[in-house]
């Protein structure tokens, strides 16, 4: 089979497409013929030697990647959710070696969901970690409670733009931040306010936040906790988070706290209800060969992607 290795971290110039064995199925996976996969922040990060580097360097091949949908070539001994056939989607093994970049991948069948008829391999691939994260940090690190005022940041990107729409499912009221150029974006999805942060501090103008889900890390965490009311909820994904936020959060009567988001089929279940209902639409900007992974990586870098990037085989 076809698969992208990357040869050493570092720059794009080390990605390689590469013919290597398909992967052999334990009891407990299926294997998985690949239609679409969904890039992410953290494919880019850990190719240059950061992020999920640690855990991958003493493998090999290293083969990047998470996000998948296809279908179903293989089952195993022990699954029961899943035949022969099936289009599914989900993230795979996260955190550790999802090798999604490949024509065919062994997946568990605890990490995925039956795709959604209703949309493509593409945008179903794009509905995985980062339609998880917004899950996750939402629905099961925190509770968001009808009337809840939320302030989402980059709501344009591709976290963001799924949890405008989770958060306002919920019944909050949405705030979400973005620039100028994608303020009717972040409105379509459902947000009751868009903030262009380029021509203001946030704040400086926002105020009596219940819960702020921050996906860019820095002092955006810190800024985040002076629009939060006490007994309010900061969480940040942890890349890019400075030490001792917990501990200023509690210094100043908010709940502030990171979190890693985990594979879970479960979850994705519940994001492929959505998805069918139309309550969730995925938004993917762009679609490139596996060929061409190095310019999607580089596209994820500008920090500017709206919704989400995909390769295919």
């Amino acid at each position: 089979m076809k698969a992208v290795v990357l040869k050493a971290f570092g720059g794009v110039e080390n990605f390689s497409v590469e013919e290597i064995s398909v992967p052999t199925i334990q009891d407990n996976e299926v294997l998985v013929a690949i239609k679409a996969v969904s890039i992410n922040p953290v494919d880019v990060k850990t190719r240059s030697g950061k992020a999920m580097a640690g855990r991958l360097k003493e493998d090999s091949p290293v083969i990047l990647g998470w996000d998948i949908s296809g279908v179903v070539s293989e089952v195993g001994n022990d699954v029961k959710d899943f035949k022969i056939g099936d289009e599914v989607f989900g993230m795979v093994n996260f955190p550790g070696h999802g090798k999604a970049y490949a024509e065919y991948v062994a997946a568990p069948a605890a990490h995925l969901a039956l795709k959604p008829a209703n949309i493509s391999h593409e945008e179903a691939a794009a509905a995985t970690l980062a339609a998880l994260t917004a899950w996750q940090a939402l629905n099961t690190h925190s509770k968001i409670n009808t009337g809840d005022r939320v302030l989402i940041h980059a709501a344009a990107g591709g976290v963001g733009h799924f949890a405008v729409q989770i958060a306002k499912h919920l019944g909050a009221y949405v705030i979400g931040t973005a620039s100028a150029a994608n303020k009717d974006f972040v409105l379509s999805l459902g947000a009751d306010e868009h903030f262009d942060y380029k021509a203001q501090p946030f704040e400086e103008a926002i105020n009596n936040i219940d819960f702020v889900l921050d996906t860019v890390g820095g002092d955006n965490i810190e800024r985040s906790f002076e629009v939060v009311k006490r007994g309010g909820t900061v969480i940040t994904i942890p890349s890019n988070t400075s030490e001792g936020i917990v501990e200023k959060a509690k210094a100043k009567g908010i709940n502030g706290f990171f979190f890693l988001v985990q594979s879970n089929g479960e979850d994705m279940k519940q994001i492929a209800d959505l998805i069918e209902k139309g309550i969730i639409k995925p938004y993917v900007s762009a679609v490139y060969s596996f060929d061409e992974v190095g310019k999607a990586h580089e596209q994820i870098e500008t920090g500017s992607t709206r919704g989400k990037v995909i390769i295919k085989p």
